[in-house]
């Protein structure tokens, strides 16, 4: 007989099947709630086919609390008729849209945290979605630190939800193994399981013998060594998102289906309700968990929301049962150099992967209120069934039940999106998890939901937040050509450094053409190419872009050559990414506004710079950034090249809505040169005719003058690395005439360019800290060694000052310190990138947040922060500087660790000079 997938829903239990029903033979007329039945499936191409379909349904218990029974009497409605009758309340705090897995998730957490004025709306059905085809794998072995936290939290969660609503989750502790084909591949497991262990989560490095006692269907003769995280699970997630909604709607939450939403309603720059095909409802708050209609949703806004995200295919296959049925608590499986995932299911396996040829869907916006499985391309697929027989060759005599082919959405970057819209407040989203929503979903929803409430999560999630991105990321072309990039890296070796190449030379500087003719080799941030350094014509070019490695790698001695130029001579670095405001009034309100928004005293005479950071109301930078004086009334602001979404949301949020007021993004008006080296000041002066020594021009001043032919040039005594030399912000059209003459001008100094990589190594032996890497919203100036920029002791009154002054009453909790490592071998050992964890004393104390090797020093230098866990409750105290100077450390790389000294301040110019590491003595340093 043939049944649809409507007709096969129950109005009684309100149960679905996981996939579209699409013919059966035998069917229960209404099974009991949480049962499986077969039905006979015809697939083209495969023979004697068999489905196993899951029930699911919430039992009756749950429909007895309104929220519950508001959803329940509208999933019964069985007319078109009845369904827009159903009344909508008027108004709301909250409304949620998507009933998936986030959307449940984000109720749940909020309604937990005490909100009950919440309205869940799905167009479909709840976990009808993309949700109801997640493979239902929960990893916590991820290569990012939040992303670790989010899925170890959801593990959690998960594991104590059937508890908490009598539910079945079909929640199953089966554990976990990554598999590594290669020595590359088994250092970046390592690398993972040093960061599970330190924060809790068991796991180790294993033996192939090991893998096949834990798995012994598995094929491991070509294995190295893998990694197993016994407390991973597997989950039904369907069941998980009805469970979230059966607790949020006990607390509260209303919950309908069958409703879409069409378009959320503003009014100046605020949310102020969304319109629905039932009617509006006024809300503070709106939540897009749209899933992959995500994109199209925020840009059906009266003031249109960019939401960076496209789907793609993804296909699985489900078997029979093995001849000897694989138990449930079989480990699931990574095979990432083969491309494939592989957990037990119904003791046979559910296998599937991330190929390289991806196939993008909907680029044209095609929506449908529930996602069908999707046509099958056994011909596409092949590749990754080829790996799965080579893992597991018993498969082959196992009959096949069913390729799955359903959507999975993913990013610009290959990272989840949420947060506050930039341009919409009281606007959050949270989608585009790239095929890891079941893990990732409880501790994103949790994240999310302390941001609404709160005002900040906490935890750093500037990774994640949807600030990050611009208006060039959300182009549908580069959505569809990224993701085609992105899903295969899902798996890809994730080697430090690595760069997309999809969606390249959107933004450039006007130099472009003239630098990659010289050999720049080109990394990307914020769509801005940005030179990492210049390969000499002797150099094989090829060779050099392939050789990736966790070791020394091929342009160590470029970059030394190119620091070498810095420390004796002068270099240029291409620096028009930064980010350039400028922030002018007709009296004193740009003064008085940005005292106020700024942690650092700005009322300094015309001509000079200040360093100050931008705060939160708990002390936390906002951002960090530089602002010149340019008149009484105006001023010029320096900030990273990622800020300039998020930086200018924050200012237009703050700023006073005065129209003698005026905030202005000239980053696309200006060119940015850096020149670096005890030599600038001479190219500078033979260009202007202008004294440029240290008497005429002190540090951290600004100054407008003539360069070569071009006048207007904004010449800053900075260069962001503490060497000496000149900032030169050129107006857009002398760029290429300033680029020219410098160069001209600067071979009788030796002059030549240099790229962001030696900047960073300047910066880090310096111990400059960068927003982004260093610093972020939950670190204070306190706790980075800031204190002379905060204006705490002068009665103004700034955002996070109260922050401030209690932190320096009651001391910080964690150190931003310099290590620099003892017993490493810079040619022979794994290097140290971000991330590694920090021991003192033989204890866990933190983890490194940038590194980089000092040619000065001939040595690595790291950055991070050192914590003070109590012994006995685990609990964080206070760290001193003589607890700092009291420890004995050690950075642990990949699971080895290597000796290193802490220092709170920069080394002095003692090291200036290079000198063999056997003959530096260490302790020489001095205060800031």
């Amino acid at each position: 007989m043939l049944l649809s997938e409507e007709e096969f829903s129950c109005s009684n239990c309100h149960c679905y099947c996981l996939l579209k029903i699409e013919s059966c033979t035998v069917a229960p007329a209404h099974p009991e709630p949480g049962t499986f039945f077969l039905i006979q499936y015809p697939v083209v191409g495969v023979t004697g086919v068999v489905m196993l379909y899951r029930l699911l349904s919430i039992v009756q218990r749950q429909r007895t609390s309104p929220g519950w029974q508001t959803w329940s009497s509208a999933r019964s409605s069985t007319s078109a008729a009845e369904a827009q009758s159903i009344a909508l309340p008027a108004q709301a705090q909250v409304v949620i849209c998507g009933g998936g897995i986030m959307g449940t998730s984000v109720a749940y957490h909020l309604s937990k945290m005490g909100w009950q004025d919440i309205v869940l709306l799905e167009q479909g059905r709840l976990a009808a979605g993309s949700t109801r085809f997640c493979a239902g794998i929960l990893s916590t072995a991820r290569h990012s630190s939040i992303e670790q936290k989010m899925a170890d939290y959801s593990n959690k969660l998960y594991h104590q939800l059937e508890q908490e609503t009598g539910i079945q989750t079909g929640y199953l502790r089966t554990g976990s193994i990554s598999l590594a084909q290669t020595q590359d591949r088994l250092i970046s497991l390592k690398r993972i399981n040093s960061r599970l262990n330190v924060v809790g989560i068991p796991s180790e490095i294993i033996s192939p013998k090991k893998v096949a006692e834990l798995h012994p269907l598995l094929n491991v003769h070509d294995l190295v060594g893998a990694m197993h995280v016994p407390e991973d699970a597997v989950v039904s997630s369907a069941d998980v998102a009805l469970a979230l909604a059966s607790a949020a709607s006990q607390n509260g939450v209303q919950i309908y289906d069958r409703t879409s939403v069409l378009h959320v309603l503003t009014k100046k720059g605020r949310v102020t309700g969304v319109d629905t095909d039932k009617g509006q409802i006024e809300c503070q708050y709106f939540v897009n968990c749209a899933g992959q209609w995500a994109y199209e949703l925020g840009l059906s806004s009266e003031e249109p929301v960019s939401i960076p995200l496209h789907a793609c295919e993804h296909f699985y296959l489900l078997t029979r049962p093995c001849d000897a049925p694989l138990q449930s608590s079989t480990p699931t499986v990574v095979d990432a150099d083969g491309r494939i995932y592989i957990r037990n299911w119904q003791g046979g396996v559910l296998s599937g992967g991330f190929e390289k040829n991806p196939k993008p869907i909907f680029t044209e916006g095609k929506n449908q209120l529930e996602i069908q499985n999707l046509r099958e391309d056994w011909d596409h697929f092949e590749p990754l069934l080829s790996s799965l027989l080579r893992r597991m060759p018993g498969l082959e005599s196992v009959e096949i039940l069913k390729l799955v082919n359903c959507p999975e959405t993913f990013t610009a970057d290959m990272k989840c999106i949420m947060g506050e819209s930039p341009v919409v407040q009281g606007y959050f989203v949270l989608a585009g998890m790239n095929s890891a929503g079941l893990s990732l979903g409880g501790g994103a929803g949790k994240l999310l939901a302390e941001w609404m409430v709160y005002g900040y999560p906490s935890e750093n999630v500037w990774e994640l937040d949807l600030q990050r991105f611009g208006a060039l990321q959300g182009s549908r072309t580069f959505l569809r050509h990224r993701v085609m990039e992105v899903m295969p890296l899902i798996y890809d070796l994730k080697v430090p450094r690595w760069d997309f190449q999809t969606g390249r030379q959107l933004r450039t500087s006007p130099l472009y053409d003239r630098l990659d003719a010289q050999g720049a080799r080109w990394m990307e941030k914020h769509g801005f190419e940005r030179p990492k350094y210049f390969v000499p014509p002797n150099k094989d070019l090829l060779a050099l872009e392939q050789s990736k490695t966790f070791y020394k790698p091929d342009w160590f001695d470029i970059v030394e050559s190119e620091v070498k130029c810095c420390k004796e001579a002068v270099c240029v670095i291409d620096m028009s990414s930064f980010t350039k405001f400028e922030i002018t009034s007709t009296g004193d309100q740009a003064l008085e506004s940005l005292q106020y928004l700024f942690s650092n005293d700005l009322d300094v005479p015309v001509g000079h710079i200040v360093h100050t950071g931008m705060l939160n109301e708990y002390g936390g930078h906002e951002n960090d950034c530089s602002i010149a004086r340019l008149t009484k009334r105006s001023f010029f602001m320096i900030s990273p090249t990622d800020q300039q979404v998020h930086c200018w949301a924050w200012l237009h949020k703050y700023l006073p809505k005065d129209s003698n007021l005026l905030l202005e993004d000239v980053t696309w008006k200006y060119t940015a040169l850096n020149l670096i080296g005890p030599r600038a000041v001479d190219v500078l002066s033979e260009l202007s005719y202008a004294p440029m020594t240290p008497d005429h021009f002190p540090t951290l001043f600004c100054k407008e003058m003539s360069v070569g032919y071009a006048n207007g040039i904004r010449v800053m005594s900075m260069t962001h690395t503490g060497e000496p030399g000149f900032m030169l912000y050129i107006p857009i059209e002398y760029a290429l005439h300033v680029y020219n003459e410098v160069m001209s001008v600067g071979q009788k100094y030796g002059i030549r360019n240099a790229g962001y990589y030696a900047l960073r190594s300047l910066r880090i032996e310096k111990f400059f800290a960068f927003w982004g890497q260093d610093l972020n919203t939950l670190t204070t100036p306190l706790e980075c060694g800031g204190e002379s920029r905060v204006k705490l002791e002068k009665g103004i009154d700034f955002i996070g000052r109260d922050a401030l002054l209690q932190q320096k009453q009651t001391g910080v909790y964690k150190r931003l310190v310099m290590f620099i490592l003892d017993d490493h071998d810079t040619d022979l050992d794994l290097w140290p990138w971000w991330g590694e964890p920090i021991y003192r004393n033989g204890k866990y104390a933190g983890k490194t947040t940038s590194s980089a090797y000092s040619y000065t020093l001939e040595r690595h230098v790291c950055l991070g922060y050192v914590h003070n866990f109590s012994e006995d409750s685990g609990e964080e105290q206070v760290v001193t500087a003589d607890f700092i100077n009291r420890g004995e450390y050690e950075i642990d790389i990949a699971g080895h660790r290597f000796q290193a000294k802490a220092k709170l301040y920069p080394v002095t110019s003692f090291f200036t000079h290079k000198r063999r590491k056997d003959d530096v003595e260490l302790s020489d340093f001095h205060g800031k």
